[in-house]
């Protein structure tokens, strides 16, 4: 059993935004009313919401050892209905508004507006009996690619978290991010694991009704990807009256130097904690952190390994780079490494892939003290001229020496777009890239658009920019 409710019993473990108030005794019980529907081990869709529903389902699901599949309630209807042909579920848990799409199938339970319905596939894929939990890459929508992550994986994940973050029961964190997303979920996972409450709301910061929860309930912490600070940023956060608030992680992408240093000046000013961390679905939450007292000294950093893991460095014949400040590719090891992907059903019952290594895709360097540095994605790279071009790099010189302005950089060889929202910065971006890589100004395109398209965790969706390559 991942969490002991009973534990924390008359406890308050979430409150929504609605103004329900449910303890952990409470949570347990409902929980077992859903599973009490469910006759054996198997998959299930849950579709979801930062909502009760959401996570009586989720949690009820994992302490049964019920394998939930976790999907934004908003996924297009059409890579929804492809992904249960894929996979077959037994079981959809979803929003009653969601169920005219779903009226083949049979309703047998509801509760909290959310529904539970039994599918009639004649196919249920055998389960690998240590898999836990599914997502979807961070990357994808529809995408088939999912993410296997086992219970030690889950649980491993919560104790480093909990550890580094010295998290107690008096934590009272907000959702910021949708729980269907491994950073959002991982909030979640820790805090009900060390009996805080949880303060549920799918409303955005924009809405000043957010803030009107976040005062109301107390909100001690809260999560955020580099568009959310973004958005805070804009927001004039740092003028905000929040007494409450001790707490504020970042992760989900490299936040710009800029931002970085900003707003760990302002948890030092203000007596916070302000702790940036690296992480990936395929190592179930995070990897790395870097400790709010280092969050100035050591600015732009990931820090170092959560604790129980390890990095390394390798070069592109995959030998150990151990000097500093020489870029390699960063491979993480640890428990909480998961399974593996699946891509169809047939996938759902291998065991472990990885075996506690994961080789991450991104090219990061170390510095003298050991802490580390992500430079950007070992494929964000364009050959201009027959020179390598890092597109993260190129997009965090830009955004630094333009503060406020969103911009995206993407491309084919030989030609860099570059995607903005400020049509006066045109020309003097173009001026500004050509002078920074010493590469005539004729290899980059500098586009307007109304904003850059992102997805629900704040990652650029860069294959809606390819309609703009010449």
């Amino acid at each position: 059993m991942m969490w002991n409710f009973r534990k924390y019993s008359n406890e308050i473990a979430v409150i929504s935004d609605k103004g329900e108030r449910i303890t952990y005794q409470q949570l347990d019980m409902f929980a077992e009313k859903l599973i009490d529907n469910i006759s054996e081990r198997c998959l299930v869709f849950s579709l979801c919401t930062n909502s009760v529903a959401s996570v009586v389902g989720y949690t009820g699901f994992i302490n049964h050892r019920i394998v939930p599949l976790l999907i934004d309630s908003h996924m297009d209807p059409d890579m929804l209905n492809s992904l249960i042909n894929e996979y077959k579920p037994s079981y959809l848990w979803i929003p009653e508004n969601m169920a005219e799409m779903f009226s083949e199938f049979k309703s047998i339970y509801s509760d909290f507006s959310y529904m539970l319905k039994k599918t009639n596939f004649d196919v249920a894929y055998p389960l690998y009996d240590e898999l836990a939990l599914l997502l979807n890459t961070s990357g994808s929508t529809g995408s088939p690619k999912l993410v296997r992550q086992s219970y030690s994986n889950v649980e491993s994940n919560i104790k480093s978290i909990v550890e580094f973050l010295a998290l107690d029961e008096s934590e009272k964190p907000i959702t910021t991010l949708p729980m269907n997303y491994t950073y959002g979920l991982s909030i979640i996972n820790s805090h009900l694991y060390i009996g805080a409450t949880i303060l549920l709301t799918d409303k955005t910061l924009m809405e000043k009704s957010f803030w009107s929860f976040f005062k109301t309930q107390e909100a001690t912490s809260f999560g955020g990807v580099p568009y959310t600070y973004e958005i805070l940023d804009k927001l004039r956060f740092h003028r905000m009256e929040l007494p409450s608030l001790r707490t504020m992680t970042q992760a989900g992408g490299k936040l710009s130097f800029n931002l970085h240093k900003k707003f760990a000046e302002y948890a030092m000013d203000t007596n916070r904690d302000f702790v940036v961390m690296y992480g990936q679905t395929e190592a179930t939450a995070r990897m790395s952190y870097l400790s709010s007292e280092n969050s100035l000294k050591k600015c732009g950093s990931i820090g170092v390994a959560i604790p129980n893991g390890k990095f390394s460095l390798i070069d592109t014949d995959g030998n150990a780079i151990t000097e500093p400040e020489v870029v390699g590719e960063l491979v993480y090891e640890g428990p909480n490494v998961t399974l593996g992907y699946a891509q169809c059903g047939d996938d759902l019952s291998k065991d472990d892939e990885r075996n506690g290594k994961l080789i991450t895709g991104d090219m990061a360097k170390i510095d003298e003290d050991g802490y580390y540095y992500i430079v950007g994605r070992k494929k964000r790279f364009l050959k201009i001229f027959g020179n390598r071009v890092n597109l993260d790099e190129t997009e965090s010189l830009i955004k630094s020496q333009f503060p406020g302005l969103d911009c995206a950089c993407a491309g084919v060889d030989d030609k860099m777009y570059v995607f903005v929202t400020n049509d006066l910065l045109i020309e003097t971006i173009k001026k500004f890239i050509s002078e920074k890589t010493g590469l005539n100004s004729v290899a980059f395109k500098v586009i307007m658009i109304d904003e850059v398209p992102k997805n629900d965790s704040g990652k650029t969706l860069f294959t809606r920019l390819e309609q703009y390559y010449d």
